[in-house]
C-alpha cells in the first residue's frame, strides 16, 4: 500500500514539475486554484452487495433513472458478460491518478480561457461499450466510460471498426474530454455549405491545442503520426481538389461523409484514397483556423465566432507545398 501511495505521489510531482518546465503551459494556468472531484463508481456499483443498491441509489440518484427498479440493477451485477467487464476495467485501470492530474491541468486551462467555467464531479462508469459515447456531460456531472479506453486491441472490440477501435485506447480518454469541452464554447455552423463545416471542426480542434498544448495536433484528431505525416505531406494537392472541383460553397450532404465524418478514409475517389485518413476536412478546417489566428489580432471569442466566409477570406490561408 505505501509503494502505491509513493508511486502516485511521484506521478503527481512529475506532472506537475514537466508541466512548469514546458514553455507551453503558461504559468497563470498552473496558478490557478482547482481540484475536481473525481468519483470511481464501476468500483463501487461492483464492489457493493445487492442489498447495498437502494443506498447506492440514494447516493448517486442521478446514475440510476427513476423508471428502472432496484430488479434491473441486481440483474446488471449478476451478468457475467458485465462481471468480466468490469475485470478488465480494473485490471487497465487499477488507479486513475494520473487521469484525474490530466483532466485538472485540462480544466485549468478551460478556466484560464473561459473563467466562468465551474468543473464538474467525474464519475468513472461502465458503459457497456458505449463508444459513440465514451464521455457524457451533462451540468455539472461527467460519466467516463473506461469500457471504452481498454486499448486497441482488446478483445471485447472485435467487430467495433478499426478506425474507430484505435482510438479506444487510455491515452485518448482526456482528448475526449477536451472534445466535448470544446462543443460549449463553439457556436454551431450556421453556414451548411462544405466550407462551413470545415471550419467549425477546424474552430473545435483549434480550441483544443489551447486547452490540451501539451498533446500534439495529431492525437486531438485521433490520428496515429502516419496519418497527420500523410495529411501534411498532402495538403497543397487535397487543397487543390476542393478548389477545382468547387466544393468549398457546396451544401450536399454527402461532402460530410466523404471528408468530415468518422470514416475509415477519405473519399476523393482516387488512387490515393486507401492512404488517406479519415475526416481530412476537420485537417483543413483545422490549418485555415490556425492561419486566421496568425494572420488577424483577433481575440479567442472572435476566432470561434467570426463566420465561416470571413474568416475563410481573412485567413489568407495558403496550404502547405
Amino acid at each position: 500500500m505505501k509503494s502505491s501511495f509513493y508511486w502516485g505521489l511521484a506521478l503527481v510531482f512529475g506532472l506537475l514539475f514537466s508541466c512548469a518546465d514546458s514553455p507551453e503551459v503558461k504559468p497563470e494556468v498552473l496558478d490557478i486554484a482547482l481540484q475536481a472531484e473525481f468519483v470511481r463508481f464501476d468500483l463501487e456499483f461492483d464492489r457493493a452487495q445487492e442489498s447495498e443498491i437502494p443506498k447506492l441509489k440514494t447516493k448517486y440518484p442521478r446514475l440510476f433513472p427513476q423508471q428502472y427498479p432496484d430488479s434491473f440493477w441486481v440483474a446488471k451485477k449478476r451478468d457475467t458478460l458485465l462481471q468480466a467487464l468490469a475485470q478488465e476495467v480494473q485490471a487497465a485501470f487499477p488507479d486513475f491518478t494520473q487521469q484525474e492530474e490530466e483532466l485538472n491541468l485540462l480544466f485549468k486551462h478551460i478556466k484560464y480561457y473561459f473563467p466562468d467555467f465551474q468543473a464538474p464531479t467525474i464519475f468513472t462508469v461502465i458503459s457497456e461499450v458505449d463508444y459513440k459515447d465514451p464521455v457524457l456531460w451533462a451540468g455539472d456531472q461527467m460519466s467516463i466510460g473506461l469500457d471504452n479506453y481498454l486499448g486497441a486491441d482488446h478483445p471485447f472490440y472485435e467487430g467495433i471498426p478499426l478506425y474507430i477501435s484505435a482510438n479506444m485506447k487510455s491515452e485518448q480518454i482526456v482528448a475526449d474530454v477536451a472534445n466535448l469541452a470544446s462543443r460549449a464554447y463553439v457556436p454551431p455552423a450556421r453556414n451548411r455549405s462544405f466550407l462551413g463545416q470545415m471550419l467549425y471542426h477546424g474552430k473545435l480542434l483549434y480550441l483544443q491545442t489551447l486547452l490540451m498544448p501539451l498533446e500534439s495536433e495529431a492525437t486531438l484528431m485521433g490520428y496515429s503520426e502516419a496519418q497527420y505525416q500523410w495529411a501534411t505531406e498532402n495538403e497543397m494537392d487535397i487543397w487543390r481538389y476542393f478548389v477545382e472541383r468547387e466544393v468549398l460553397y457546396d451544401t450536399n450532404p454527402k461532402l460530410l461523409n466523404q471528408f468530415i465524418n468518422p470514416a475509415p478514409f477519405s473519399k476523393f475517389y482516387l488512387e490515393i484514397d486507401n492512404e488517406s485518413p479519415g475526416r481530412i476536412g476537420r485537417y483543413m478546417g483545422l490549418q485555415m483556423v490556425k492561419a486566421f489566428a496568425e494572420n488577424t489580432d483577433s481575440s479567442l471569442a472572435e476566432i470561434l465566432t467570426t463566420p465561416a466566409d470571413q474568416l475563410y477570406q481573412q485567413s489568407k490561408y495558403k496550404p502547405k507545398k
